[in-house]
This record gives structure tokens, C-alpha cells and sequence, in this order.
């Protein structure tokens, strides 16, 4: 309520006491001083209430005091504050006029969550000088801060009413699962959320303050796989959540990190291109924080061959193949006659068909003839060899094996005559460095060094090395790959080789008595100083010298090309992050990474290629290291390594299918002892084939064998005649030596034998095979020659059929003596009427096919006892006939059935009896046919018949 001011005559005489006495006219004193507040304000409210604790109180002094009306306080006036609302929300009330004393409220209740401080600003005015206030005095204005306190009217909330966790067994946890709760109200009193609870009894869990759920004990997923309980929550009021939540822990079996999906065992199928190694494979880290992964993929293939699948021909043939330039010298070939500088080192079997020598460095060692060393002369040349250290190289004598390792061992050495001048050099190894020494001239005082050092010279396996020399720069090859040489210009105590013409494979000397039936003499220990370089120990290949330009790099790569190895599916797909690198021989292959899932899916791209078409069949092992970095390196996993291995299967077999020849030939002896011969061949056909399964998708699966024609590659057929070996004085087989030259391929023509080689397609062989003739010297024709032809591919891998010819050589009857009775049935022989077909398929002499005939001596012969059995059987038949008429009546006629053989005659074909002999041995089923149709006569029955023996138009 409103004070009314007390009316000032009532006021008693108190009021005479102020200093401004009232006036004689009846007016008041003068309102002189304004009133006085603080000039802040500190105020508390409670959300339930509206009354605003100040500090200090609210009091508001007048220095008119105790002036009637002019010293009082009539009032409070509340102004907005900095925010600009405190005056709506807030009111100022005076609850003592004469003290001053006011109180601040709201009009509202207040919310401490929507604003949590009001502040806005008061002034209190005096009463005036009189009842209507007039001349009311302001004091200043003062700043009022009011802060809402806080009252718990809110519960706590969870943030997520169901919580999932999994963790594998067998294992303590620090936290499984957090859960969380929150609470409205603002005071961080009643907002915090003070403890949590599991309210579900029994459980083997427990959660702290902050809601971290842990175990209390190891969990079984076989006992209890899924593990589900409540928990609440309570603010720092004591109060509870209005709603509890769930928690799910599944138990995961016991986690080990390592490869899942891993296959111990891979087959590949010839011609299958490329398959992949692991579609299954990934990666488990059992939730471990890894920032690194490299992976290494081996494949060990130094089984087959040199190191990998490669093309299964000759060194020669893959040299063609790779288009090398031709002209190569093989200082290694296969021990023959004409090369027998190789026989006494000793040869290794090798499973790519290649020819392995073995030297031990000091027995074993092969001299090349003059005549062959003086093709390979001149500063441009081309070396290439297969190399393997150590091996399976004999054992040197006791002697010289100790520290043998440490002096230099001499691969070839080469002293070359050019005019009046020698060069030389010698390639030789030391530890782990490969040298070469190029002398331009022997009388030069500073040979040239070149020197490399490479882990592939030490490390017991086979290497391609291709070194281009174009003095002064060489280019060394190894694996295909191109090797920087640091050159040396020595001036040390080389010895200079002695000026005579040398090439040596496997050790190196200076005087030509050192060698003795190409095998150096075992070195004692006398004290004598030999001249010798220490001699190569390990196994040698393929070593070649060709002279001129040097062989381009791609030819070099394409020589040690693999056709297997380990690839990458689609680089395309690799993700971000992610690294792959493949060494030169495609053997080894190293993923790196950084994410698990990215990785995953790279490691399922890794795949084997073989682009053989008749893979070498066998076990290549397989190996997977993989190496984990984490961010706390002592708990970080450690993978073992994986093993298995790849199995390529048995390819197909390539059906080789020699035709259009023989089994016969037959010709006058004079074509063959003509100047050209006779060609054994003229109509040859050669074809190869696939034999191989498909299977056909219909109601069933069938399997069905198929043949298809394909591209195929031969690599040498050979022409041996069979029984006794050609007589040189007498038989020769021609070859047209200049198209084998044009061609590119390889022969050798000895008594025993003829063998084409080289890889070449089939038609090219075909030409060849068809140009072969065999020729004889005048009188040397006998009666048959035969002649055996088979071809191979692949090395001698696959072969073919053996395809056998019979020739036979037709003489001339003017030349033989026999009876001319006799010659007359010959000359008849040799020229038939039409009916030529009954010679089983044989065709007689005419201007485009010749037939096949026996010699004349052979048919006369024939023909005698042919003629004397039937004169035999008909005179046994004549006496029988006789007798039996002499037995029935003297001889007298039984009617016209009786048989009067007195004038029977009968005449036997020459050609009967041939064709007996020559016609092949009928079935017995088509030898029953033809005696069911021709019944045989009954013996019972008299024999008053004639029986005609054989019928033909010659009768």
C-alpha cells in the first residue's frame, strides 16, 4: 500500500524541531538534498521465489530527513539495465518512508536454465515538499546484479537408452562401454551427474563415476555369449534418472591376430592367364591400432630352370625368338665331334632342357679352337652367359680350395690376334665384384678395369649377365637390369698374356703348354710360380660371344624375360595410401599401407601369371612376411610367417601329327642315282593339336574330349636311317643348306642321323622336310632302304608320331639273265591293265605317283615255286582221277556228268601270287565274311566239276 503522508498539523511538535521551520504563510521548507543509495547492488533469487536478496540492503538516505515529506522516500524506480530487460521482469517496493527501506522482487517467477543473471539499474526519489510531491528530488542511479539460483527440478537423462558392446573372452578390459547421462538443470550442483549404477544383480561388471563399464572377471562366450543389464544414474541432488538404461556386452570368441582365409595349397592351370593368390585373404589386428603394414609375397621358383618358367627352347631359339641379331658364337656347345673342346667338363641335367657345365676351377676348364676364337675378334662384341656361383660345381683339390674364395676366379680369357696386334680380356669375379680387364693392345702399359660390385655374383644363383662391350664404354646387363661400372686405370704388376691367339672358358693362362687335352695340370707344391689365373668355380650356361654392334636392351630383356611370376590385378583399384613394388624376376612383391581395409583389398589383388602355353609342371613354394608398426611398438603384434605352395598342373599334352608319307616309295634306281636324288618327303604334312576337356552346361554336365588346331612352335626334327648307318661312298641325304641358313636354323648331318633344330613355326620345317633327298652313287642300288622321321617341340618335351618310309628301287629286267618265258611274265607284270586296284593301295610306275614293287629277283622266285606247288597238285589230282576210273569199269563214261580232264588246262597269274604275298594280312572278321560266301566243295561229292582256282583279267 501507498503511504499517505501524515498531514502536518497532526504531525505533532517533533516537527518544529527540523531546521526549516514552517513559514507564518502556512507553506513548507524547501526540499533541498536528492537521496542517496549505493551505487551496486548485489542480488540473490531463488527459482521459486521472487523476493531479491540484496547485498547490501537496500536503504535509501535523505539529508532533509526528518523533514516532513522532504526527507522521506516515497519510492523506487527500476531502469533498463545493459541487457535491456531487468526493468520489465523486476520491481523496487519502499517498505519505510521514513527509514528508507526498500525491497527488490520480481514480477515473474524466474528460470535459472533460460538466463541464469539479470542486471538492470535503481533510483529511489523523495516525497517532495509536500503531499502532492512537488519539487520530488531523484537520487543517482545505481546498478543492480541479480543472480537465479538454481533448485534440483530436473532428473538426469541418459544420453542413449541402449548401449551394444562386444569384446573377445578370456581377457580383463579397463572400459568396454561408457554410458552417459546428462541433466537440465543449470547449477552445476544439481546439472552434474554425481555416481552411476548397475541396478541389475549378478552381473560380472561394474561401472565407476564417469559410467566406464569394465569386467570383474574373464568372460566365456561358450558359458554366456550375450551379456544384458541395466544401470541408472543420480545427480549431485540425489536425484535418479527418470529412465534407466540398457547395456548389451557380447562375448566374441578369443581373437588371434594373424591371416584369415589363408590357402596352403594353390592350383594353376596351364594357359589359365593369370589367376589370383589370395581372394579370400585379410588382415585380423583384434581391434589393435596399427599405422603401418607391409606385406612381402615370395615366390620360390629356382627349382625350374634358371630362376622361372621361361620358354623351353634352346639358348639359340630364344635368342631368335627375342629377335637378337644373328651371328653368335657358342663357346659352350654340346659335346660333338666337331666340338669337342666341351667334353671334359663335366654337364649337369638341367629341367629347362638347357645344357649345364660344371667347373671347379682348377681341373675343369674348356679351350676354344683357334678357328672359332678367330671369328669372335675386334673391340665390339656382345658376351652373355647364364652364371651360377658355387652350385653344384665338383670340389677343387684340397690344395687349392683353401681360401680359394678370396683371389680372383676367371670366368673366360681371351687373347684375340688382329693383324700384328693382340687385345685381350678376361672376365673374372672376387667376393662379391665382377671385373672386367680389357688390354686394347698386350704391349699397352695400362689395361683398363671396369669393376661392379653386385650382390648377384655371391648369392648362389642363377643370373642372366649380358655385358656390351664398345671399348672404351661397356654396358653390363644383369637380370636385364643396366649396371654403371666405376672404371680403374691400373698400373700395378698385370701380367700381360703372352701374344698367341687364346680363348679360354673357366680359367685363364699365359703359355699354351699350361694346357694339356683341355684340362690344367693339378698344381703342387713345389714352390713353382705358375702363370695361371685362378680358374671359375660354379656353373655356366648359354655363353656366347657374338662380334659387332651390341645387342640392343630390349633383346637383353627379353632373353631373361620370365613368363611366371607375381603381378598385380588392377593397380587401378589400389587404394589411397597404398604402395606396391615387383623386383626384376617378378619373384618377389611388397604391399605397404597404412589402413587395414585398404589393404585387405590390395593383398586380394596379388596374382600369378604364367603366359606359357605349356607351363613347367611342379611345385613352386609360396611365402607371406608380414611386418605391423603401432603407435606403442612393445604392444604391438607380431605376425608369423605363412607358407605354402603353388602346384602348376600337368598342361596338356600337344598332339604332333606327322602324315601324307609312305609307308612305301617306290622308284626307278636311276632317279635316285641322279644328281638331285629323290625326295623322300614330297607330301609331308605335319599338324599339331590340343587334347583337352570342356565341359558343356546342359540338364547334365558331360565331358566331352576336344581337338583344336593351334599355333605351334617346333624346335627340330630329326631323319635317322634304320638298320646300318649311311655309307658315305655310296648314300647321301641332301639338304638345301643355304634355306636352313635364310631360316635360322641348325643342322647336323652325320651317317647315323640328320637333325634339324631351331624354333621355327611349322610350315617352315614342312619346306624343309619336304626338300630332303636321298641320292645314291651309280651301282649302288639294293633292293629297300627305310628311313625313320620324328619331330619335338618344347625342347624335345613333346614329340611325335614316328613316321616310317619303306624305298624300294626299281631295277631294269634287260639287266638280269633269267628264262624269257620268265621275262615275258615279268614284262606283263611291270604293265598292268586297270584292274591295279586289287594291290591293296598300291599304285604302279607312272609319270606322278610310283607304286610299290618287290625286285625282280624276289617276283621270279616267287613266281617258280608258285608254278611248281600248282603242277604238284594237279598231277596228284590226275593220278587220283585215274584210279578211280580204273576201280568203276575200265574206264567206260558215267554220262555227261563225269569230268574228262584229258584236255584241261590251266593257267596261273604271276601277279596272283604277288599280290598274295604283298596284300596285308585280312581281319578275321572280313576272313569269316568271305568264307560264308564262298561255301568250300563237298568231299563226298564226285568231282565232275570244273573248279576254276582264281579268276583275273591277266587269265
Amino acid at each position: 500500500m501507498q503511504h499517505q503522508p501524515e498531514s502536518p498539523w497532526t504531525s505533532g511538535p517533533a516537527l518544529f524541531s527540523h531546521a526549516c521551520p514552517l513559514l507564518f504563510d502556512g507553506s513548507f521548507s524547501a526540499n533541498k538534498h536528492k537521496p542517496w543509495i549505493e551505487t551496486e547492488y548485489q542480488g540473490i533469487v531463488m527459482e521459486n521465489d521472487n523476493t531479491v536478496l540484496l547485498n547490501p540492503p537496500l536503504f535509501a538516505l535523505d539529508k532533509d530527513a526528518p523533514l516532513h515529506y522532504a526527507g522521506e522516500i516515497c519510492g523506487f524506480r527500476v531502469h533498463n539495465g545493459p541487457g535491456g530487460s531487468g526493468s520489465a521482469q523486476f520491481e523496487a517496493v519502499v517498505l519505510d518512508r521514513s527509514t528508507g527501506e526498500g525491497l527488490v522482487r520480481s514480477k515473474e517467477p524466474l528460470d535459472c536454465e533460460s538466463q541464469k543473471e539479470h542486471s538492470f539499474t535503481i533510483q529511489a526519489y523523495d516525497c517532495g515538499e509536500g503531499p502532492d510531491g512537488t519539487n520530488s528530488k531523484k537520487s543517482h542511479k545505481a546498478t543492480v546484479h541479480v543472480r537465479v539460483n538454481d533448485v534440483n527440478e530436473f532428473s538426469p537423462v541418459f544420453v542413449e537408452r541402449r548401449y551394444e558392446a562386444s569384446v573377445p573372452e578370456g581377457r580383463l578390459f579397463d572400459r568396454i562401454v561408457r554410458v552417459e547421462a546428462v541433466d537440465a538443470d543449470c547449477s552445476p550442483q544439481y546439472s552434474q551427474i554425481c555416481f552411476y549404477d548397475i541396478i541389475t544383480p549378478n552381473v560380472p561388471f561394474t561401472i565407476d563415476n564417469d559410467g566406464n563399464i569394465k569386467n570383474t572377471e574373464p568372460l566365456d562366450s561358450k558359458r554366456q555369449r550375450v551379456h544384458s543389464f541395466w544401470v541408472t544414474a543420480f545427480d549431485c541432488g540425489k536425484n535418479r534418472a527418470q529412465a534407466d538404461a540398457q547395456v548389451i556386452v557380447t562375448v566374441k570368441p578369443s581373437c588371434k591376430p594373424g591371416w584369415i582365409g589363408w590357402t596352403k595349397r594353390i592350383e594353376y592351370t596351364p594357359g589359365s592367364g593369370s589367376i589370383p593368390l589370395f581372394p579370400n585373404l585379410h588382415l585380423e589386428t583384434c581391434e589393435e591400432t596399427v599405422w603401418n603394414i607391409q606385406a612381402t609375397v615370395e615366390l620360390q621358383t629356382g627349382h625350374i630352370g634358371k630362376g622361372c618358367d621361361r620358354d623351353s627352347y634352346s639358348d639359340r631359339s630364344v635368342r631368335r625368338l627375342c629377335g637378337a641379331v644373328r651371328g653368335e658364337v657358342e663357346l659352350l656347345p654340346p659335346p660333338s665331334p666337331a666340338t669337342n673342346w666341351t667334353a671334359a667338363v663335366p654337364t649337369l641335367p638341367s629341367s629347362d632342357s638347357s645344357l649345364v657345365f660344371s667347373f671347379n676351377g682348377s681341373t675343369h676348364v674348356a679351350v676354344v679352337p683357334d678357328s672359332v676364337a678367330s671369328a669372335v675378334s675386334g673391340d665390339h662384341f656382345t658376351l652373355q652367359l647364364w652364371m651360377r656361383r658355387g652350385g653344384a660345381s665338383t670340389q677343387p683339390p684340397a690344395n687349392q680350395a683353401r681360401g680359394s674364395r678370396k683371389e680372383e676366379e676367371t670366368i673366360i680369357c681371351s687373347t684375340v690376334k688382329n693383324d700384328d696386334s693382340y687385345s685381350h680380356y678376361s672376365l673374372s669375379v672376387h667376393g662379391c665384384r665382377l671385373s672386367l680387364f680389357y688390354w686394347p693392345d698386350v704391349s699397352s702399359a695400362r689395361p683398363v678395369k671396369f669393376l661392379w660390385k653386385l650382390e648377384q655374383v655371391c648369392d648362389s644363383e642363377w643370373h642372366h649377365l649380358s655385358l656390351s662391350v664398345q671399348f672404351p664404354s661397356v654396358t653390363l646387363y644383369v637380370d636385364g637390369v643396366t649396371f654403371d661400372p666405376a672404371l680403374i686405370h691400373d698400373n700395378g704388376a698385370i701380367p700381360n698374356p703372352a701374344p698367341h691367339q687364346r680363348l679360354v672358358i673357366g680359367a685363364c693362362w699365359e703359355k699354351p703348354k699350361d694346357i694339356v687335352n683341355n684340362t690344367m695340370p693339378e698344381t703342387k707344391d713345389t714352390g713353382e710360380v705358375h702363370t695361371m689365373f685362378v680358374g671359375y668355380k660354379g656353373l655356366l650356361s648359354g655363353v656366347t660371344v657374338r662380334p659387332g654392334n651390341v645387342e640392343p636392351h630390349s633383346v637383353v630383356e627379353c632373353l631373361y624375360a620370365c613368363r611366371e611370376g607375381l603381378d598385380f590385378g588392377d593397380l587401378e583399384t589400389l587404394g589411397s595410401g597404398m604402395k606396391v613394388h615387383v623386383n626384376p624376376s617378378q619373384s618377389v612383391l611388397v604391399l605397404e599401407g597404412d589402413d587395414i581395409e585398404s589393404f585387405n583389398r590390395a593383398v586380394q589383388q596379388v596374382t600369378y601369371r604364367n603366359s606359357l602355353r605349356f607351363a613347367t609342371p611342379g611345385v613352386r613354394p609360396l611365402k607371406l612376411t608380414t611386418s605391423l608398426r603401432c603407435f606403442s611398438e612393445e604392444s604391438c603384434l607380431s605376425l608369423r610367417q605363412l607358407e605354402g605352395y603353388l602346384v602348376v598342373l600337368q598342361p596338356d599334352a600337344p598332339q604332333i601329327s606327322l602324315s601324307g608319307v609312305g609307308p612305301h616309295l617306290a622308284r626307278p634306281a636311276a632317279e635316285f642315282e641322279g644328281p638331285q636324288g629323290v625326295p623322300l618327303f614330297p607330301e609331308l604334312r605335319i599338324v599339331c593339336s590340343l587334347s583337352h576337356r570342356i565341359i558343356q552346361s546342359f540338364s547334365v554336365s558331360l565331358l566331352a574330349l576336344m581337338s583344336d588346331a593351334v599355333a605351334h612352335t617346333l624346335d627340330g626334327c630329326e631323319v635317322q636311317p634304320l638298320g646300318e648307318e649311311l655309307n658315305p661312298e655310296r648314300e647321301e641325304l641332301l639338304v638345301d643348306m643355304e634355306a636352313l641358313k635364310e631360316r635360322g636354323l641348325d643342322i647336323i648331318n652325320t651317317t647315323a642321323y640328320i637333325a634339324i633344330t631351331g624354333a621355327e613355326s611349322i610350315s617352315v620345317y614342312e619346306d624343309v622336310l619336304r626338300s630332303i633327298r636321298y641320292r645314291l652313287a651309280k651301282g649302288s642300288a639294293r633292293f629297300e632302304r627305310r628311313f625313320r622321321l620324328s619331330c619335338s617341340e618344347m625342347n624335345g618335351r613333346y614329340t611325335s608320331n614316328e613316321l616310317t618310309l619303306e624305298v624300294n628301287f626299281l631295277h631294269s629286267l634287260d639287266s638280269l639273265y633269267h628264262p624269257s618265258h620268265l621275262l615275258a611274265s615279268q614284262q606283263q607284270f611291270l604293265h598292268p591293265s586297270h584292274h591295279t586296284g586289287e594291290l591293296s593301295g598300291h599304285t604302279l610306275p607312272n609319270p606322278h605317283r610310283n607304286s610299290v614293287v618287290p625286285g625282280a629277283a624276289t617276283v621270279i622266285i616267287m613266281v617258280c615255286v608258285g608254278f611248281l606247288v600248282v603242277m604238284v597238285i594237279l598231277g596228284v589230282f590226275r593220278i587220283r582221277s585215274i584210279h578211280r576210273r580204273s576201280e568203276g569199269g575200265g574206264g567206260g563214261k558215267e554220262g555227261s556228268n563225269q569230268w574228262d580232264d584229258s584236255a584241261l588246262t590251266i593257267i596261273v597269274n604271276p601277279m596272283e601270287l604277288w599280290i598274295h604275298q604283298m596284300t596285308p594280312v585280312m581281319t578275321n572278321e572280313s576272313s569269316s565274311r568271305r568264307r560264308e560266301e564262298t561255301p568250300p566243295p563237298d568231299a563226298t561229292e564226285p568231282f565232275n566239276r570244273t573248279h576254276i582256282l582264281k579268276h583275273h583279267p591277266l587269265i
